[in-house]
């Protein structure tokens, strides 16, 4: 496979087989993301512009705040409702019930992080097409993935157009359908498997075999976040 700057980070992530490489791209950008935020971004004042405008959602707040740096996180959100207190609260002339609750909804919608990821994203998922159609090597590392999770699945499909795949279009749905089915239909029976060990009437209640992790794997399947087993 014929590596460039654009194709080695995507090229790395299917290397590996376990799990969604498309949610590795993702928790990929959000490390580097959330690194950024807490070290260099807190002295770029272009970036704190921005982040005092539009600020974070729940889920990375709750990143930032099991990180060390606190103090950097705490800076941030000094000048963040700042910008609140000046777009929301403070008295102005024009400033009516209406245009209030906009720009709390806009603050409470919005994230730095979340946008970020989404421009890296796209653009990495262009190159997956890119490669697909142009790269055996990687269409081989493609089509032996352990399994893609239903939104990533979802996004995959969707994009997998003319426009962006000429001649491999077909072969790359079929065999994204194919890893999907496979893994879904897997799963359904670990989960039946791991319902049955509950059932007291059971006489296999020594062997869990794959279904002692299948709560989690469902869930990241479902929703492309991966959770800690209990």
């Amino acid at each position: 496979m014929r590596d460039d700057i654009c194709t080695i980070p995507v090229s790395e992530v299917f290397e590996k087989t376990d799990g969604c490489p498309i949610c590795r791209m993702r928790d990929t950008i959000e490390e580097r993301m959330i690194d950024y935020i807490l070290g260099d971004a807190m002295m770029e004042p272009d970036v704190r512009i921005e982040t005092n405008k539009v600020g974070f959602c729940e889920y990375h707040y709750g990143k930032m705040m099991s990180r060390r740096g606190r103090l950097q996180l705490a800076l941030m959100l000094q000048t963040h409702i700042n910008e609140i207190n000046d777009s929301i609260f403070k008295k102005k002339l024009f400033n009516s019930a209406s245009k209030k609750e906009a720009n709390a909804k806009k603050v409470s919608e919005s994230c730095f992080i979340c946008s970020k990821i989404e421009w890296g994203l796209s653009r990495m998922i262009d190159t997956v097409y890119r490669c697909y159609e142009n790269e055996r090597d990687f269409r081989d590392m493609f089509n032996n993935q352990e399994m893609f999770c239903l939104p990533h699945y979802e996004r995959l499909l969707g994009g997998a157009s003319k426009k962006n795949m000429h001649s491999h279009g077909s072969e790359f749905a079929e065999n994204l359908n194919r890893i999907t089915a496979e893994y879904s239909k897997n799963l359904y029976a670990d989960l039946s498997k791991y319902c049955t060990m509950y059932d007291y009437r059971s006489k296999e209640n020594s062997d869990w075999g794959n279904s002692r992790n299948a709560v989690e794997r469902a869930v990241a399947f479902l929703n492309g976040r991966t959770y800690d087993e209990e």
